[in-house]
Formats: structure tokens, C-alpha cells, sequence
């Protein structure tokens, strides 16, 4: 029988790192499952308003009423003094598919607006608001405006009433970036129209609901008390923006993405990476723009007196946040989003909380 041969040093020492190497391994797979990494605590039930939602999208006020959105099961919520829900109507015509469906909501005199993906466009209805609280439903729909185009992804889809009555309109470009500079196309906007859906005389471009262009996919939009009005945006892989809006203005995506200071487009006042932002929703206060965070998972609070900086609240303990609003009483109240599919959903979400 020949003799076994003696490995040589450097033989010895590299099966000695293979064999430490496993035993690491295979202590930090038992250290992992052992001990994983613990959830974000639960928010306080004091500050919870409401919680089992689906997807929820948006929050409306109807006479003090609070009502909610859910994407995928396009129905309509109204919640009562005691956190209770209860189903309002479903949207008929609503074809939910990756961030489309039912999205959207805003009240103007005594009537419920929905903006929502169907089976070939975006569309904007709106019906009577009939009954009380407790028992609200909602009349048979007339269309507002329609043929915006729709995608399984940037769709825009915020609606919202400004202090000139009339009704602005987020439209994402849908997957085509280009149509965003082109002032025919719907797509890549902020539209403004009349409550009826008509095109007001005053704006920028004449016979088009466009008011501004240049966008990727805007969501949260609102106003201050001087009526300024901005708004959030989705980014590609740079930078999701702030934007002071102006009529007729172009903020440049697909050209230019964040602060490009090119004199051809309008540069947002501020500008974050999309891992720490994703912005959704959109509030104004009397001295702070609230912008509720999807993927960044957290409140961004902006002074009105300096645009150019920002503070975080809220930060990983409730997950995505898909809208923040301002209630008739003055509270603010933040909506989560961690049951759309891309969140990470403990016991009770989706939830309204309110925030000090």
C-alpha cells in the first residue's frame, strides 16, 4: 500500500479556511433563524384612525367625512367616529393592474370625483354624494375627462380641487417618455380643468387641458394660502423632485432629470434619491409642504420658508406611505401602503394614523 502523502503547508492552511469558513456559515444561518430581524414596531393605537385596508390609494373629505380609496378592489370607503369602515360603492369600469386601479379621490360641492385606470385609458368620473354619514352612496357617474393613457405603471392619477376652483389632474407618462414633451399628447402632465371636465379660457396652452409638462409621473399636488402650487415626483433611478409649479412650464423628463440647470426646463427646489423618497402624497400646511414617502418609508416635512431644505419623520415605523392629508380639524393624517404588493404588511395594515 503506497504511503499517504503529507499535504504540504499551504495545502493545510486553505483547508483550514474552507473549514472555518463552513462553520461561520453555518453559525450565522442558525444565529439568523434564531434570532431574525425584528419588525417596526407597531404604530400606538391611539394615533391609529383606521386599519385592515386593501391597497389603499387616497382620502376625501365629505362634510367631515372621511372617504378612501382601495386600488384593486376599487371600492369606496367611509370611515365613521369610531374607526369603523364601511363600503360605500364599487367603481364600476375600474380594471386594477400593477399601479393602476382605482386611485384617486377628491370632493367638490356635494360630489365625489374618481380618477381611475380602466380597461384601455385613465379616466376621471364624477357622481352625486347622496345620504348621510352612516349611510352615504353615491348617484350615477358622468365622465369628467377620459383618454388618458394607462400602463401598469406611471399612472399618475392625484386629483385635486385648487383654490381657484379648478379640478388639476397628475398624468404619468405611462411608459412613454417622450410623450411628456408633447404638448398634445395627455400623458406626462398636470391638466386642469372645470369641475364639467371643460378647459378653462385662462390656460397656458389654448383648447388643451394641459397646464404643465415635462413630467414622469407626478402624484402629490397642493397649494399654499398665496396659491403656489407644487408637486411630487417619481424619478427614474436619479432623483424624485419637488416642483413649484408654473402654467405652461416644462420640468424636462425625459431631457433632464432633478436639478439640471438648463435654462430650457424648470428645475425642482429640491431633489432625493428615490431609495430614501418615492414621493406620493402631498400636503400643505400653513408653514409646511407633508410629503408621504412610498419606498423611502417616511414623512418629509418642507419649511415654506426655505424650499431648500427638509427634515424626516416617521422614518421605517410604518411602512410605505401612500398619502398624507390635512382633516377639517386640522389633524394630519398619514395612509400606508404596505398590502400593494411591494410592501412588507404586519397585523392590522393597511392603516390611517394620525401624526402630531
Amino acid at each position: 500500500m503506497p504511503p499517504i502523502p503529507t499535504p504540504s503547508p499551504r495545502a493545510r492552511r486553505r483547508r483550514r479556511a474552507e473549514i472555518v469558513g463552513a462553520v461561520a456559515s453555518v453559525l450565522l444561518l442558525v444565529s439568523c433563524s434564531a434570532n431574525p430581524a425584528p419588525a417596526p414596531p407597531a404604530p400606538d393605537a391611539a394615533d391609529v384612525i383606521a386599519e385592515g385596508l386593501d391597497a389603499p390609494w387616497s382620502i376625501a373629505f365629505h362634510d367631515g367625512v372621511a372617504l378612501v380609496s382601495e386600488r384593486d378592489s376599487a371600492r369606496v370607503l367611509e370611515l365613521d367616529a369610531d374607526g369603523g369602515l364601511r363600503e360605500v360603492a364599487v367603481i364600476d369600469g375600474v380594471a386594477p393592474r400593477g399601479e393602476g386601479g382605482l386611485l384617486g379621490l377628491a370632493v367638490h360641492d356635494g360630489q365625489l370625483f374618481t380618477y381611475f385606470t380602466a380597461a384601455d385609458e385613465n379616466r376621471v368620473e364624477r357622481r352625486d354624494i347622496e345620504g348621510e354619514a352612516g349611510a352615504l352612496s353615491l348617484g350615477e357617474p358622468t365622465t369628467v375627462t377620459d383618454g388618458i393613457p394607462a400602463a401598469g405603471n406611471h399612472n399618475g392619477g392625484r386629483i385635486a380641487f385648487g383654490p381657484d376652483g379648478m379640478l388639476y389632474i397628475t398624468a404619468g407618462d405611462a411608459g412613454d417618455r417622450d410623450s411628456a414633451q408633447d404638448v398634445d399628447a395627455l400623458s406626462g402632465k398636470i391638466l386642469r380643468l372645470t369641475p364639467e371636465g371643460d378647459v378653462p379660457e385662462d390656460n397656458p396652452f389654448e383648447d388643451s387641458p394641459v397646464y404643465s409638462y415635462g413630467h414622469r409621473n407626478p402624484q402629490g399636488i397642493g397649494w399654499d394660502a398665496d396659491g403656489t402650487m407644487y408637486a411630487a415626483e417619481f424619478g427614474q433611478d436619479t432623483w424624485d423632485e419637488l416642483n413649484v409649479i408654473e402654467p405652461g412650464g416644462n420640468f424636462g423628463w425625459p431631457e433632464v432629470e432633478g436639478i439640471a440647470g438648463d435654462d430650457d426646463f424648470i428645475d425642482p427646489v429640491q431633489q432625493w434619491a428615490p431609495e430614501v423618497a418615492s414621493p406620493s402624497g402631498l400636503a400643505v400646511t400653513a408653514s409646511e409642504i407633508l410629503i408621504a414617502a412610498l419606498r423611502g418609508e417616511r414623512l418629509r416635512v418642507v419649511p415654506l420658508d426655505d424650499l431648500s431644505t427638509s427634515a424626516e419623520r416617521l422614518t421605517g415605523e410604518l411602512g410605505r406611505l401612500r398619502d398624507v392629508v390635512v382633516t377639517p380639524d386640522g389633524d394630519v393624517w398619514v395612509l400606508t401602503n404596505n398590502t400593494d404588493g411591494r410592501g412588507s404588511p404586519r397585523e392590522g395594515d393597511d392603516r390611517i394614523v394620525r401624526v402630531d
